[in-house]
């Protein structure tokens, strides 16, 4: 079985950290690229992040640059996303899910890219984020 299980969401004040996790079982987060992506009800899911398979380059939106930082311990299989200086507008259920590693469209986050939505094939159950001001 494939599966990816978000955790790490919570209330936080304006200011505030927290690290969400996704963790992976029945492949190897390795072979892919992990996508972290955020959606308010009725909105379209929004790309934050991405770490590429293999060589493991980073990009991110505008929105978070310079606060959000993705990393990935190959050892638990695991992709973390820890979130700096948050803001109410953070706020939303975050995903995290995984690409093939050879995909020819590509979106653009910020100066860097990532996978276009449609491409990321796996995902997980979401984590509900809150910062309140």
């Amino acid at each position: 079985q494939v599966q990816l299980v978000e955790s790490g969401g919570g209330l936080v004040q304006a200011g505030g950290s927290l690290r969400l996790s996704c963790a992976a079982s029945g492949f190897s987060l390795d072979n892919y690229t992990i996508g972290w992506f955020r959606q308010t009800p009725g909105k379209e899911r929004e790309g934050v992040s991405c770490i590429k398979s293999s060589a493991g380059n980073t990009a991110y939106a505008d929105s978070v640059k310079g606060r959000f930082t993705i990393s990935r311990d190959s050892a638990k299989n695991t992709v973390y996303l820890q979130m700096d200086s948050l803001k109410p507008e953070d706020t939303a259920v975050y995903y995290c899910a995984a690409a093939a590693p050879i995909k020819i469209r590509i979106e653009q986050y910020g100066t860097g890219w990532c996978p276009a939505l449609a491409d990321f094939g796996s995902w997980g159950q979401g984590t509900q984020v809150t910062v309140s001001s």
